[in-house]
């Protein structure tokens, strides 16, 4: 799963996926949780725009109500039958979720949890292969959200992420075209585990476990254990 993340502001997102200038401001974000406003990248006719979308999905159907089951994360196995996702997935309702890395939890021996920071060695800024929806309530007010597709973790996010072995589905750049604008069969064919030897992860602060806390110190590794 992905439940916590680290965001670029503006300006790294634009460069990153040649966008106009955004009428939005993103600042940087340590500590993104769900619920939250996210910056999620998406077709607007033939042009790609940033906008902010609640994470945490709320369908259609929902009448803008949020659910009391969690929709920040979309299995990649239940995409395509789910209630709540196979009406984005049917619609081409796809966007790119922009993250400078993300959060996972260790389980130790002794039943605590270890926080750890996973970044990209090949993409600084990079994205998360997402969906989104728009929901009106009664009084036509209209929320837009998203969800972070999930799938079955690489070795190194397998031991990380050990209490569950789930890792978000990352794109590589020369896939972001793939999923915006691709056909179902090419937007599938981009969710697939992303190379472990790509990526590096450290332990963190649990300072990161409460979503208070939003500073750069979160991302800082932890001092060597004394011995």
């Amino acid at each position: 799963m992905c439940g916590r993340y680290v965001s670029p502001d503006e300006a790294s997102l634009e460069r990153e996926f040649n966008l106009v200038r955004s009428e939005w401001r993103f600042p940087a974000s340590f500590n993104v949780a769900p619920s939250q406003p996210v910056p999620a990248v998406r077709m607007d006719g033939a042009s790609k725009h940033v906008i902010p979308l609640r994470w945490g999905l709320v369908p259609f159907f929902a009448r803008g109500v949020a659910g009391k089951y969690s929709t920040i994360n979309a299995r990649i196995e239940t995409i395509e039958t789910s209630a709540s996702y196979r009406g984005p997935w049917k619609r081409g309702q796809r966007c790119i979720i922009p993250a400078l890395g993300f959060y996972e939890w260790h389980i130790d021996s002794d039943g605590g949890k270890q926080p750890f920071f996973i970044q990209l060695e090949d993409q600084e800024v990079f994205g998360f292969a997402g969906l989104w929806d728009r929901s009106a309530n009664d009084a036509g007010a209209v929320i837009e959200s998203c969800t972070i597709i999930t799938l079955p973790a690489n070795k190194l996010m397998a031991e990380i992420h050990n209490g569950r072995a789930r890792m978000p589905a990352i794109l590589g750049r020369g896939q972001h075209d793939a999923w915006l604008t691709g056909a179902s069969d090419s937007a599938r064919a981009a969710l697939a585990p992303y190379p472990d030897e790509q990526m590096s992860a450290y332990a963190v602060s649990t300072r990161v476990n409460s979503p208070r806390n939003n500073d750069e110190k979160l991302i800082d590794p932890l001092p060597p254990a004394m011995d």
